[in-house]
């Protein structure tokens, strides 16, 4: 994989989208690795004990995979800046977790892309992320 250069990225360029099936393997795994040890990510009883319908991804995990998703497309060397992401609707296990996004602007060394990651009840984590690339 290579990193972009300036010359491949302006603004309104639309990254492609990123799917990830939200298994329980994935949300369990993901919270633990983050040791996160919460019941609602890992115990589907108690996850509806405390009202959720079933174990949900954990903050870490969902930033975790924000950041993925712009350092997948734009590669290894980009540097990520500043990530500030609303949290919305939970992503339970079972559903599928996409992501899109565009560049909306570009400073003389950052670039910023507006994401969204959306599950089937809706948006589960909208904000932005500014990165930079290395110099060409």
């Amino acid at each position: 994989m290579r990193t972009l250069t300036d010359d491949e990225v302006a603004i309104g360029s639309v990254l492609p989208e990123l799917s990830i099936e939200l298994t329980p393997t994935v949300v369990v795994s993901t919270a633990l690795a983050t040791m996160d040890f919460t019941p609602v990510h890992h115990d589907v009883e108690g996850a509806r004990a405390q009202g959720s319908k079933d174990i949900f991804l954990n903050i870490l995990t969902t930033m975790g995979l924000v950041e993925r998703y712009v350092t997948d497309w734009a590669g290894p060397e980009a540097v990520i800046r500043r990530i500030n992401v609303k949290l919305g609707v939970p992503a339970y296990a079972g559903d599928r977790l996409s992501f899109n996004g565009t560049i909306v602007s570009r400073s003389e060394t950052d670039y910023t892309v507006e994401v969204r990651g959306k599950v089937s009840l809706g948006d589960h984590a909208t904000g932005t992320v500014t990165f930079s690339l290395p110099e060409s």
